[in-house]
């Protein structure tokens, strides 16, 4: 007899409880998100990467965030949950930094990241998404506790 991680004994209806009802927003729009950062900033990275070297690798390391999170949430499971909850915490501090950062000293960033101004750019999206992910995060492990 051999003995599975939790994760191998889950079946595909727990590992869709993430992605049922306002999940599927989440995936819609992390997913639309990592489309937006990372095309942006492949363009920018090509093109004018002297101009704004750390802007354009914060929105580049935002799309890998974006990333993650989009699949760990299609994965499902309570490990991709625990990896997407500590991802969206991460993503949160980071736009919060940043978008203190691009206020508080608006030379350091002579280009738009994603997280600038608080995501002002995206319609703010970037700050809004993190706080929604992590409630229902949160939620989907206490509906899924025994």
């Amino acid at each position: 007899m051999t003995v599975t991680e939790p994760d191998e004994q889950e079946t595909g209806a727990a590992r869709k409880r993430l992605i049922g009802g306002p999940g599927i927003v989440l995936v819609w729009l992390y997913g639309v998100m990592v489309v937006g950062a990372v095309s942006r900033s492949a363009v920018q990275i090509s093109t004018d990467f002297h101009k704004a070297p750390l802007a354009y690798t914060l929105s580049a390391l935002a799309g890998l965030v974006y990333g993650f999170i989009t699949y760990s949430l299609v994965r499902g499971g309570e490990k991709a949950r625990k990896a997407a909850l500590v991802c969206c915490a991460a993503e949160l501090v980071g736009v919060l930094a940043v978008g203190a950062w691009t206020l508080a000293e608006p030379s350091a960033f002579p280009d738009a990241t994603v997280w600038s101004d608080f995501g002002m750019g995206y319609l703010f999206i970037p700050v809004i998404l993190p706080v929604t992910a992590i409630f229902w995060l949160n939620k989907a492990r206490r509906t899924s506790a025994p």
